[in-house]
């Protein structure tokens, strides 16, 4: 009897278990069927063009190049190098390794099958501190390399000074050795009372940038503040001057304090007055930690996102990119950031290279941590701080993310995960449009998507966002966005004169952006001119009216001759249309050419009458126009920033020697910038928005029409074809919808920090 009870309960069991999978199942199935499919990751219609392996001429160097520098390198018992990451300044440092560029001409007979590949070569920068001087040696050919030749002079024509070098990682350990040693052991009281600093707790620093008043110094000016997120937004008020010209730290000396707006001799000077109560002492006082990036809520929904629903147009192997009719090779510079070479519009090369060179800012305090401060990015490396860029933030979630190798005050070479990203991006806005209400109606747009070559440089407290962008008009921009953190000073009486109070005794410092660009366009080749164009009212008769005059805008045309004569200086009327033109014309007789438009808000430019104007001598103008020679590479130098009263660089003798610009191989050097007077929406981070510049290089009757007209995603709509789907992908996009196939996340950005230990 109980055996037959347990098998109806099994058997009423069983039934029961496949009733109910049977309803689950129904309702996976329903909810799936109420999912729109997955798209695509593959890409659904070819690519308009094929990519060029010539392009590795520009390819940055790889881990196994480096790797075989730096081996080669330390063969060399006469250089005696040492790779130690905490070489001494009395030692010779390998400091940088670096792709060295290919002679232009070189280069264009390799891309354009006229000659052979030219010789793969690395430059090598060396901080001889045993000799006291610096050099730069050319390594190859790569791979395995087999010689190295000196370049210092051909490059700079003349020597180049040991103390012209970039602080390294080991001359900051043995600098914060000497804080510790010389200054917070022998003030414990004074740093506990005022900073709440103890064995636990420390300061972090900030150092003033140029190094001294004149050539030769090497004398910094070290601020402190809180060890907070954000830091450079919680100044503490104490500052120390440090000697150290020497290559021999164990002459490096503390020369003068400055704590509470009060100048001290010595370390025992400043100990003694604030044991006697000679001087106003700062009381520690607990803050909030307003520079955290933490979210203050949390995140409700997801914001709209933006994906591929036939796969991507563009196509990046190696270096080299491909998107529409646009095509272009890339690197990315330890010194000076972000690059293209060889941009090809249709086949057509409209750019041989597209380049950041500098990022300057110049500062106004009363304090000396920043009276005297004026950033030169290139002498501490732009490229060298674009780190991993996080998914879906700094970049769109799905787009194409590129690992980079950099060699720079290291022992060896460091992997940047996915520090480029390249995507395609609908801008919000038709790129054109019209709508005929009147006559014919219809109406006729396209969506304007573009193509962004991206990476971002977190340069002390400053992030960059740099961005170059294809456009399908033929149109390419270069422009950056800053934010970050603002640089600030203890708030001291007169510190109101520059800038404004953004927290408690927390002065944000006035300062300037400047952000300086190559653009070497060949427009049909090689021999181009520089013309410009404006206009002015013109008082005419009118043609039926005799007698009658009008003031009309008249067309204002001139072609600049010379160097001089095309460096345009900021403060002074500058036309609005600047042109790199070509000889050949286009079916309506105007001469091609490309034009340049320049976003920018800069403020005013250091006096030339200044000592230190010389290394950043390319802010005096929007756009200067010079005859392209190999030997004018870049418009600043990795030694500007700590030998800036005699730089090895001068911009302005490349304009000295007033070279004919008519019919010429011509680069445009292009500023741009914005004047930044920080306020308290600057806390905790300055935004992107309007803190920028950049240029656009437009086509100016070089078609014969817009190229865009012949661009895939042009949408027509006359009446009665609204629901048509040949001329408007938009009118059946609701039944092509698809849900995305998202990489999952991840985020390795903190493996190339700095480190000093």
């Amino acid at each position: 009897m109980v055996a037959q009870r347990m098998n109806s309960l099994l058997k009423w069991a069983l039934i029961l278990f496949v009733l109910v999978s049977v309803i689950l199942n129904i309702v996976l199935i329903s909810i799936r069927s109420g999912r729109p499919p997955k798209c695509s990751g593959q890409r659904l219609h070819p690519l308009q063009g094929k990519h060029d392996e010539r392009s590795r001429v520009f390819a940055d160097l790889t881990r196994e190049e480096y790797l075989q520098v730096r081996d080669f390198m330390l063969k060399q018992e006469d250089l005696d190098i040492s790779t130690h990451h905490l070489t001494k300044p009395s030692q010779n440092f390998l400091f940088l390794i670096d792709l060295s560029l290919p002679k232009k001409a070189e280069a264009l007979g390799y891309l354009e099958g006229k000659g052979s590949e030219p010789a793969r070569e690395a430059t090598a920068v060396v901080f001889h501190g045993a000799k006291g001087h610096i050099k730069e040696y050319v390594v190859g050919p790569l791979p395995n390399p087999t010689s190295y030749r000196d370049v210092t002079v051909e490059r700079y024509k003349t020597e180049l000074p040991i103390n012209a070098r970039t602080v390294t990682i080991g001359e900051y350990a043995l600098l914060f050795k000497l804080l510790s040693h010389e200054v917070f052991s022998k003030l414990g009281k004074l740093m506990k009372e005022s900073f709440d600093v103890d064995q636990d707790k420390e300061l972090d620093a900030f150092e003033q940038m140029p190094r001294g008043v004149r050539s030769g110094d090497r004398k910094t000016w070290i601020s402190f503040f809180r060890d907070l997120a954000g830091m450079y937004i919680h100044p503490v008020g104490f500052e120390v001057l440090v000697d150290h010209q020497s290559v021999n730290a164990s002459e490096w000396r503390v020369e003068r304090l400055l704590y509470n707006g009060q100048y001290f001799d010595t370390v025992e000077d400043l100990r003694q007055k604030y044991e006697t109560a000679s001087v106003k002492k700062i009381v520690y006082k607990a803050t909030r930690d307003y520079g955290s990036l933490k979210p203050q809520r949390k995140p409700l929904q997801l914001s709209p996102q933006q994906y591929y629903a036939e796969g991507k147009r563009f196509s990046v192997k190696d270096n080299h990119v491909l998107y529409l009719d646009w095509s272009f090779a890339f690197g990315l510079s330890s010194l000076t950031g972000m690059r293209v070479f060889d941009v090809r519009f249709k086949g057509e090369r409209i750019a041989y290279e597209l380049s950041v060179q500098e990022a300057m800012s110049v500062y106004g305090s009363v304090t000396p941590g920043m009276i005297l401060t004026k950033f030169l990015d290139s002498s501490i490396g732009i490229g060298r701080f674009a780190h991993e860029l996080v998914r879906g933030v700094d970049c769109p979630y799905d787009a194409t993310y590129i690992d980079t190798y950099r060699y720079i005050d290291i022992q060896a070479p460091v992997r940047f995960r996915n520090s480029i990203c390249v995507f395609e991006h609908n801008t919000g806005q038709p790129l054109r449009r019209h709508f005929a209400d009147f006559y014919h109606n219809s109406y006729g747009g396209m969506v304007n998507s573009a193509l962004v070559f991206r990476t971002i440089t977190a340069i002390g407290n400053y992030d960059y966002m740099w961005d170059f962008i294809f456009y399908q008009s033929g149109s390419v921009e270069a422009k950056v966005h800053a934010t970050g953190y603002i640089s600030s000073s203890y708030l001291v009486d007169g510190s109101l004169k520059h800038g404004h109070q953004v927290a408690e005794n927390v002065l944000g410092n006035i300062h300037t952006h400047f952000i300086n660009f190559k653009v070497d366009l060949d427009v049909l080749g090689l021999k181009n001119v520089f013309q410009t164009k404006d206009m002015e009212f013109v008082n005419v008769s009118l043609p039926w009216m005799p007698e009658r005059y009008a003031m009309i805008p008249q067309l204002m045309e001139k072609q600049l001759k010379t160097e001089q004569e095309a460096a345009l200086r900021y403060g002074t009327k500058t036309p609005r249309y600047l042109h790199i033109a070509s000889n050949q014309t286009n079916r309506w007789g105007h001469q091609r050419s490309y034009r340049l438009q320049v976003f920018s808000f800069t403020g005013d430019h250091l006096p030339e009458s200044q000592p230190e104007e010389r290394a950043m001598s390319w802010a005096r103008y929007k756009v200067a126009i010079t005859k392209h020679k190999d030997l004018e590479q870049t418009s600043s130098s990795l030694f500007s920033q700590n030998n800036i009263w005699t730089p090895a660089v001068d911009f302005s003798n490349y304009i000295e020697d007033n070279e004919s610009i008519e019919d010429e191989d011509l680069v445009a050097w292009v500023t741009t910038g914005f004047l930044h007077i920080p306020h308290s929406e600057d806390i905790p981070n300055t935004v992107t928005v309007g803190n920028g510049g950049g240029v656009i290089l437009r086509p100016h009757n070089y078609f014969d029409e817009d190229p865009s007209v012949h661009s895939p995603d042009s949408v027509y709509i006359a009446p009665g074809s609204e629901q048509r789907c040949d001329n408007n992908r938009m009118a059946c996009l609701a039944e092509e919808t698809c849900s995305p196939v998202l990489q999952p996340f991840t985020y390795n950005g903190f493996e190339g920090v700095m480190k000093f230990d």
